[in-house]
């Protein structure tokens, strides 16, 4: 079977294992996109959209956004193609030699630290989190600040340190996010929701 072959097939079983999910086609392309990526339908129940995170999402990528991510693997699963056709990147600066300084000097994690430093170019910006609780509390703490306002924050920080909570506390925020309950998550699925958002925003310029 070719790829393409593949993935539809992948979708068809989804579809017909999901039953009704709920979900209007939008918000199911990316939900059906994320069990996609993990075999795990137990995100049907646990995702959380705030109310117009997605068509945030949607028309922050058609303008060319910005999309940072806490990690390179987020970063390198995420559809290059459709983001570059509307001029937009895909960035991570955790590795970046100033971050592993700071956090170094300061006590901080280099994933907390490469928040501050893309703070400055986060207006419109879509910030990814697929690992770090550390990350996803320094955007909600500068967002409460009103230090930043990125279009959206995906917030998907996985495991037993922090993960939950952190995710629990985005979803007090009346700001654009999607998320969801308890500690799954990870980078592999955070970017499988740009993804979903990538594909949607080309189709509505086609």
């Amino acid at each position: 079977m070719k790829p393409q072959e593949i993935e539809d097939l992948s979708f068809k079983i989804i579809d017909g294992e999901a039953g009704d999910h709920g979900f209007d086609d939008a918000h199911w392309q990316v939900v059906r996109r994320m069990i996609h990526t993990s075999a795990d339908f137990e995100y049907i129940k646990s995702v959380r959209f705030y109310k117009n995170a997605l068509s945030s999402g949607i028309q922050a990528i058609q303008k060319g956004c910005r999309i940072f991510t806490d990690t390179n693997m987020a970063r390198v699963g995420i559809r290059k193609g459709e983001i570059s056709s509307f001029g937009g990147e895909v960035t991570c600066m955790i590795a970046d030699k100033d971050v592993a300084e700071t956090a170094k000097s300061t006590g901080v994690t280099r994933a907390l630290a490469a928040v501050d430093k893309a703070s400055s170019e986060m207006d419109g910006a879509i910030y990814v989190v697929g690992n770090a609780p550390t990350a996803l509390l320094r955007l909600i703490e500068l967002i409460r600040a009103d230090k930043i306002k990125p279009a959206l924050i995906v917030g998907l920080p996985v495991g037993f340190v922090n993960a939950a909570e952190s995710k629990d506390e985005l979803m007090t925020l009346d700001f654009p996010y999607i998320s969801n309950k308890g500690r799954k998550g990870g980078s592999n699925v955070a970017a499988s929701i740009i993804n979903a958002m990538a594909i949607m925003a080309a189709n509505e310029q086609d």
